[in-house]
């Protein structure tokens, strides 16, 4: 299945999409649809009022997350464009619901940065509370799977060895387009599926999310060992090598450039880059 949420003259809603077709899901969001017990089945036979793609615009695929929580150095070939050693353990970062926005929203670059940079990622989504997840309860915990673009202010990001201010900057984070089941990705709760994004047309990253050094089942068995995750809950699981912070000379984005992501099998995110 593909699930979504969508914006509507009366709000945001929850939707199945079925093609061009948009089934309400009865919830006004899929954060708050996924907090119920039954939403596999509801989502399956849900037979409610329906909207053209065409009539609506994506939101963030869950708006208002309890956490979303980011992984740094995931695919050794962006390790090694950033000259960093491979981590024994999960580079993990917080990121907060107010940087989200939808697939085809404008991105707003901060004025205080001169270095907004891109990374393309798969990204999970939870499906159901758990905590100190074994692997079975891991791969139960998995909604599905969607896109996230983790734009970046590079020049903050270094100030210090935490990298929590160079990756919080308001409306410029896109997620979505929809929440993919696993049943209909090839690996499953380990997907692998090839992942890009482009700058004005420009392949700035290509890879395969089958190359992550910590995969979707290992990073919510760490992450649910320290915190609880909760339905709607993201794990974005890292970026590959062609960031514009690892070319020489470097490459970062500005007004008026287009950026996209795309993964195969879940879709694609478009947006304009505008002056903050």
């Amino acid at each position: 299945m593909k699930l979504a949420t969508i914006r509507t003259d009366e709000g945001t809603r929850a939707v199945r999409v079925d093609g061009d077709t948009l089934v309400d899901l009865d919830a006004p969001d899929l954060g708050a649809f996924l907090a119920r017990p039954d939403w596999r089945d509801v989502a399956a036979t849900a037979a409610g009022p329906t909207y053209r793609a065409t009539d609506v615009t994506f939101a963030p695929v869950v708006p208002r997350p309890s956490k979303v929580v980011c992984v740094g150095l995931n695919y050794r070939n962006h390790i090694e464009e950033m000259g960093r050693p491979v981590p024994e353990y999960p580079t993990l970062f917080p990121k907060w619901a107010d940087c989200l926005i939808g697939a085809t929203d404008d991105i707003v670059r901060p004025d205080e940065t001169d270095e907004f940079d891109w990374e393309c990622e798969l990204t999970l989504v939870i499906g159901q509370t758990v905590r100190r997840a074994s692997e079975q309860e891991a791969i139960n915990a998995i909604a599905g799977f969607t896109a996230l673009n983790d734009v970046s202010c590079r020049d903050w990001q270094f100030r210090s060895r935490e990298w929590t201010q160079g990756k919080n900057w308001d409306s410029t984070t896109p997620v979505g387009p929809v929440l993919v089941t696993p049943d209909e990705l090839p690996g499953g709760v380990r997907p692998a599926l090839r992942i890009a994004t482009t700058l004005d047309g420009e392949v700035m990253q290509e890879d395969n999310t089958g190359d992550l050094l910590f995969d979707p089942v290992d990073l919510v068995r760490y992450v649910s060992t320290m915190i609880r995750l909760n339905p709607g809950d993201m794990i974005a699981t890292g970026t590959p090598g062609g960031v514009g912070a690892g070319r020489e000379p470097k490459l970062f984005m500005v007004p008026g450039q287009r950026v996209t992501v795309e993964i195969e099998g879940i879709g694609r995110l478009d947006n304009l880059i505008v002056a903050g």
